[in-house]
């Protein structure tokens, strides 16, 4: 992957001295301060001012470095496989990693992305920090109170894995991912599946199932010992038509496994992909109208 080539400015952002996180100036479109490369496709405002802030708890929560911020490679492999599908015979696209975390999924999935360039976004400082060396550019941002600091159009692919469900307004992040993808452009998105294999016995057996969180300070009735402040989950059936609702077409759904399943039953985790609606993880490609 390659950051080379500059993209297209709505507006443009003054960079930050070598060496430092921060800007001489923020546009109010960034809830945060903003790693931004000189030539990152910037939001059309440059006001500066307080943006509203997200509840103290959840800032602190995924701010916590504790708290994963990488997922699986089963996943990863699979969702860089047909993103680079997708993009075959369209060298020098721009991919955007929406919440990035810290690079981890970048790194797996380079060598299938070669000669595209990759741009990740995320809220936690921590996590960019560590995201920088396996990514090259960076930004910090959100997809509430404000948006994220991007152009219009200015992606032919996004990546979305494993967000959707800590967000409390999922429609306004589809919104905005749908903003700043180019007409006909690529949302690659992953969310633990409600429904799978595993979920549907434990369901049955009167158990909280697994992904399912009901606070933040520790896990209550379910199995694992993780918090990761999951807010939302969704089936194969309800992905569908919450993206399709959300003015994407073309929705093709496949599945991944899950790299905390126990090893005695990973091999029934990666059989049960070939059904989406029972994996564990949802991989969703559609495309923006």
């Amino acid at each position: 992957m390659t950051d080379t080539a500059p993209l297209p400015q709505a507006a443009a952002v003054p960079a930050a001295p070598q060496g430092t996180d921060t800007p001489t100036a923020v546009p109010a479109a960034a809830p945060h301060r903003t790693d931004t490369p000189a030539d990152a496709p910037a939001a059309a405002s440059q006001e500066t001012g307080a943006p509203a802030a997200p509840p103290s708890g959840l800032r602190d929560f995924y701010e916590n470095p504790a708290v994963p911020v990488a997922s699986g490679d089963g996943r990863s492999l699979r969702q860089a496989r047909l993103l680079a599908a997708a993009l075959a015979g369209r060298p020098g696209g721009t991919v955007v990693d929406v919440g990035c975390g810290d690079g981890t999924a970048a790194a797996t999935a380079a060598p299938l992305l070669a000669g595209h360039r990759l741009i990740g976004i995320d809220w936690s400082q921590d996590a960019l920090r560590r995201a920088r060396p396996r990514m090259g550019a960076v930004v910090r941002g959100e997809l509430e109170h404000g948006g994220l600091p991007l152009a219009d159009g200015c992606a032919d692919a996004v990546l979305f894995s494993e967000i959707l469900e800590h967000l409390v307004d999922p429609d306004q992040a589809l919104d905005e991912l749908r903003r700043i993808l180019k007409p006909g452009g690529h949302l690659m998105l992953s969310t633990p599946n409600l429904a799978a294999w595993y979920n549907r016995a434990l369901l049955l057996a009167g158990v909280q199932p697994v992904f399912s969180e009901v606070s933040l300070r520790g896990i209550h009735g379910r199995p694992g010992s993780e918090v990761v402040g999951h807010l939302r989950l969704y089936t194969a059936r309800a992905l569908r038509s919450f993206l399709t609702a959300s003015g994407f077409e073309d929705v093709k759904i496949t599945g991944a496994p899950f790299h905390g399943v126990p090893r005695p039953l990973r091999l029934v985790d990666r059989a049960a992909c070939a059904v989406p609606g029972a994996a564990s993880i949802l991989l969703a490609h559609a495309r923006r109208r």
